[in-house]
């Protein structure tokens, strides 16, 4: 019972006003009721232009309105509609305005969720604890795969969506499907299957497994054990893509790598052709820049080049003028030139004219001088004569030959050298006389200084 803070003994209670009774009945039930999951149908069920969302859930004999704020709204992972069956989890309220007993509903899964989150926890605790999630044991994909396969339903909106990321992305690299029912009854089992054969085949070196978004019930085909001890055991490198981002599967902690999107598997699966295109962008881009830079440069020095380059036409006429003011230069040059000499001329004529010789005294002088030259002539030649005569009784005194006439002779050694000093020689050694007639070789057998005996 609530007792009012105005209550008291012998006193009439006080006149709540409505607006007062709605929020302190709020505040009561808010006190009572922590958040607490609740499962319902869903009825009456509006969208508001705001965002918010409006609806009752109900059971066979009752029924509580909700509603459910817009930053809440948004995040939900599937669309509600009429008739489907929720678990809402939910804080207990009074709308004071109107006075309506509510619900505000913090999240949203589908009906019997519960047993399956339960059984999902306790999937991947036992998983972790062995081991199957740790990093270490995690693979890094190829950076160039030579081919990709792909593990999926042939119907699978997922499976377009990856074809079309990788066409886009690397249409070069060849894909292989591995079908699979991704959802149902037995297709744990199968996708597990299709997994090991990709690594039976070994003709991939990356694997996708991947499937489009849907309730928890749709993706428990990738939640279940085999598949996970399939992605963990695989001799390829695994990338799971399942669902929406929000959803985190099983298959998704087991992989090598976790995609948030089918979308997002195939370009991870890609990236390093993507990366490497970038690369021979910001190349090819950096080559263009490097050319253009260059070619500007040439065209810039081509530009002066061709400034300083004339016209061969021009070249020519600057030529012809520069030929024509030579020539007038030169004619003007030999006018004066030739006007200077005849006038030189004129004054050595004039010159000769008044210095003209006296021919009569020049031929006596120069018979005198004949006479005078023939006098020196006879007396230089005596002279002469009488020297050459000196000098060649001298040279006869001198001349070698004579002296070998007298009975001497030249000695020289075996290098060919005269021979002046006895030092000179060494004993054998064969030595040649030149005498005034002939030569004759010798060998030395003895040798002494002058004065020494002979013997």
């Amino acid at each position: 019972m609530i007792v009012l803070p105005t209550d008291e003994p012998g006193k009439a209670p006080e006149v709540l006003p409505v607006s007062v009774l709605n929020r302190l009945s709020r505040e009561v039930l808010e006190r009572s009721f922590s958040l607490l999951w609740v499962s319902g149908e869903i009825s009456n069920l509006t969208h508001a232009a705001s965002g918010h969302v409006y609806f009752s859930l109900k059971d066979e004999t009752a029924q509580v309105r909700c509603v459910m704020f817009r930053n809440r709204a948004q995040l939900l992972p599937f669309r509600l509609h009429e008739g489907l069956h929720v678990e809402a989890r939910a804080l207990v309220t009074l709308y004071e305005a109107r006075g309506d007993f509510q619900l505000n509903v913090e999240a949203l899964r589908h009906a019997g969720i519960g047993a399956l989150y339960e059984a999902y926890a306790r999937l991947r605790e036992k998983l972790d604890k062995e081991g199957l999630f740790d990093a270490a044991r995690k693979r890094a994909l190829p950076i160039y795969p030579r081919r990709i396969g792909i593990v999926t339903s042939l119907q699978a909106a997922a499976l377009r969506d990856v074809l079309a990321a990788l066409h886009r992305r690397s249409p070069q690299v060849p894909v292989v499907i591995y079908p699979v029912p991704v959802q149902g009854e037995g297709a744990a089992e199968k996708i597990a299957t299709a997994i090991r054969l990709a690594g039976t085949r070994a003709e991939c070196n990356t694997l996708i497994v991947t499937r489009g978004g849907g309730s928890i019930e749709d993706l428990w085909a990738f939640n279940e054990e085999v598949v996970a001890r399939a992605i963990a055991t695989s001799s390829i490198p695994v990338i799971v893509g399942v669902g929406h981002e929000t959803d985190v599967t099983i298959a998704d902690f087991a992989a090598d790598h976790r995609a948030a999107t089918p979308t997002a598997a195939a370009e991870l699966a890609s990236a390093g052709y993507v990366d490497a295109r970038t690369v021979l962008r910001q190349l090819g881009a950096a080559l263009r820049e490097t050319m253009r830079r260059r070619i500007e440069t040439r065209m810039q020095r081509l530009d002066l080049l061709s400034r300083s380059l004339l016209h061969p036409g021009e070249r020519m006429a600057r030529i012809g003028a520069e030929l024509a003011h030579a020539r007038s230069r030169l004619n003007a040059a030999l006018r004066l030139r030739l006007a200077g000499e005849r006038n030189a001329l004129q004054n050595a004529g004039l010159r000769l004219t008044a210095c003209r010789p006296d021919f009569k005294q020049r031929q006596r002088t120069l018979v005198q001088l004949k006479t005078q030259l023939a006098s020196a002539m006879t007396a230089t030649l005596r002279h002469g004569s009488t020297t050459l005569n000196a000098v060649t009784n001298n040279l006869a005194h001198l001349n070698p030959a004579s002296v070998l006439g007298r009975g001497y002779s030249i000695t020289r050694n075996a290098r060919g050298d005269i021979v002046r000093n006895s030092e000179q020689l060494t004993a054998d050694e064969t030595i040649s006389i030149a005498f005034a007639q002939g030569w004759a070789h010798a060998q030395i057998t003895k040798k002494g200084r002058q004065g020494a005996s002979n013997e």
